[in-house]
């Protein structure tokens, strides 16, 4: 008699699957635009590159999610606003263009302003009035904090394109972007430090599972450089760096760990477990997106000063400088 469950096990549901192809499509075509770029830029640069679509990728994904999970998600629509339904077709719509946007290099600052909006949108009519309600809820707090660094990312990404060289960063968008990023990566940071259980990147429910090495240890870890990101961006010292160094890090983390982790999940998990680990999966990528977007758009001045210029001048450098100084004075 054949077995049923190992071919069920197999068959993997529409609102996993689409979900997974639309962001695998979307990462693609970002691959395909920005690689050369990655392959021509220099050093940290090679990694900035794919900042976008790391951003847009996780956007297509939940983009089809809303669609083909639209009448269950329709209970997230506030109670005041009409027309449940058309909204959530409207933002799976509008994520899945603003997704296409970043990967093709088309319309960024467009797509990056309304995608950021969408997301202040989310944090003062969803998330507000759930932290309000109950304070004490550390989840909660994690979840307004991950959309306004949502914002954050899109705003940078949107100001980075409005600048004609990378060397200043003179956009409002840009600098309000940074600050979003940089109070929510601080109290990631805390949370990290606190519970380091929690899976890491964004500090939500679900727990690290017990079979990845060092879970205690990458806690501490990734609290440790948000908590330094954090700081750096805050007080707007290595902007550059300290964002590009975030950034990277939670992309080795997603590769790491929420990978692995949404792998051991049976495919035919009903609803729950697969559904669940593709929403962590893409929330963390989209937040180590938002934090290499922000990292674009900050100047490359800073980062030059602090960290090369110093190792490019021979002793000499500063002797040879006075006599062409003495000259022109």
């Amino acid at each position: 008699m054949l077995r049923i469950i190992p071919i069920a096990a197999l068959v993997i549901q529409p609102y996993v699957l689409w979900p997974w192809i639309a962001g695998s499509v979307i990462a693609l075509i970002g691959l395909l635009v920005a690689r050369v770029a990655i392959l021509s830029g220099d050093g940290w640069d090679k990694f900035l590159a794919v900042g976008p679509l790391c951003f847009g990728a996780p956007l297509a994904a939940f983009g089809a999610e809303h669609l083909v999970l639209a009448t269950g998600m329709m209970n997230m629509v506030p109670h005041w606003i009409p027309w449940h339904l058309f909204w959530i077709y409207f933002v799976g719509c509008a994520l899945i263009l603003a997704a296409l946007s970043f990967a093709t290099n088309m319309k960024v600052s467009l797509s990056g302003f309304l995608v950021g909006l969408m997301f202040c949108l989310f944090v003062v009519m969803l998330h507000i009035p759930r932290v309000m309600a109950n304070p004490r809820d550390r989840f909660a707090w994690a979840v307004a904090f991950r959309d306004l660094s949502f914002a954050g990312g899109a705003w940078a990404l949107a100001g980075s394109r409005d600048q004609q060289s990378l060397t200043h960063t003179n956009s409002k968008l840009a600098v309000l972007g940074r600050f979003m990023i940089a109070v929510p990566a601080i109290f990631f940071a805390v949370e990290h430090l606190l519970h380091p259980a929690n899976l890491p990147g964004v500090p939500l429910e679900k727990l690290t599972p017990a079979w990845i090495p060092g879970r205690w240890l990458i806690g501490y870890l990734i609290g440790a450089v948000l908590l330094a990101a954090g700081v750096s961006l805050l007080l707007g010292k290595n902007m550059r760096l300290a964002a590009t160094y975030l950034g990277v890090l939670i992309v080795i983390v997603v590769l790491l760990v929420y990978l692995p982790m949404v792998i051991a999940i049976p495919s035919a998990a009903d609803g729950g477990q697969k559904i669940e680990g593709l929403n962590y999966f893409f929330d963390t990528v989209l937040f180590g997106g938002a934090v290499l977007c922000l990292a674009l758009a900050m100047p490359k001045r800073e980062c030059l000063a602090d960290s090369s210029s110093a190792s490019l001048r021979s002793p000499g450098d500063g002797l040879r400088s006075k006599p062409i100084q003495h000259q022109n004075a």
